[in-house]
């Protein structure tokens, strides 16, 4: 726990000692504090913390919401907003910025330190994830081929034929991949797999799904309905246009 860095963003000087305080009694390392939302990136930038403690009301120009969504696309730092005010409206704007935590004032120690753990777990588990994602990926970008992917299935590594794909679906973090009997959950964004499987045989017909053309058996606005599948795929408007281009339409 020693080498555990927290960066703690309150704009209550008092407040924010409490917290130090706590922290160094937990164990971790306080590696700055920040008043301000301007001064929690830069800190972030300067001092790479593991975990940013951010209380989503500061004061100033720079939000809590909008530094935490700055320091996780530039730095991928983990944050955990601490907040008095658990209406759902602020709530709703904080989850856009896919926090770790919520930690709502007044708190006890034990909070502090439960929180930060199942943080930075959930990071660490994330970041695998990614580097295995990234590796099946390589896998099938090596092969230059698109005939087939890989996909993470009971801890083993299956190779799928894209032709037996049927289509892709969003679901929250993570996309479905369906096959005719099959599902594989795996965690990635429905940009990337729409970049993997490519435009020639697959399209996306609704920001939440991507289907196989040669699958669709009829299209009925504003659904489409796919061969042996009674499941029925809607198609958004944004993306008609050009599903219709890529049918044979005659």
């Amino acid at each position: 726990m020693s080498k555990i860095k927290v960066l703690v963003v309150e704009d209550e000087s008092i407040v924010s000692k409490d917290i130090q305080h706590s922290l160094k009694r937990l164990g971790y390392i306080v590696s700055g504090a920040a008043a301000t939302g301007e001064k929690a990136v830069e800190l972030a930038s300067d001092d790479k913390p593991s975990i940013v403690l951010m209380d989503i009301m500061l004061k100033g120009d720079m939000n809590g919401i909008e530094a935490a969504e700055i320091i996780k696309r530039e730095h991928n730092i983990p944050v955990i907003f601490l907040t008095a005010y658990a209406d759902e409206a602020t709530l709703e704007k904080a989850k856009i910025t896919e926090p770790y935590g919520y930690i709502i004032k007044p708190f006890k120690e034990i909070d502090l330190h439960t929180s930060i753990e199942m943080a930075l777990y959930k990071h660490k588990k994330e970041k695998e994830v990614e580097k295995e994602r990234d590796l099946l990926y390589s896998l099938v970008e090596g092969k230059d081929s698109r005939e087939f992917i890989f996909v993470k299935s009971n801890s083993r590594l299956v190779k799928l034929n894209t032709k037996d794909i049927f289509f892709v679906e969003a679901l929250k973090d993570y996309v479905v991949i369906n096959t005719l009997d099959k599902r594989y959950t795996i965690h990635s964004t429905m940009k990337d797999i729409e970049r993997k499987l490519g435009d020639e045989e697959f399209i996306r017909v609704h920001r939440s799904f991507i289907v196989r053309l040669d699958k669709i058996a009829s299209i009925e606005y504003p659904n489409l309905q796919l061969e042996k599948d009674k499941k029925l795929i809607p198609i958004g408007g944004s993306y008609k246009e050009q599903l219709v281009k890529k049918i044979n339409l005659v």
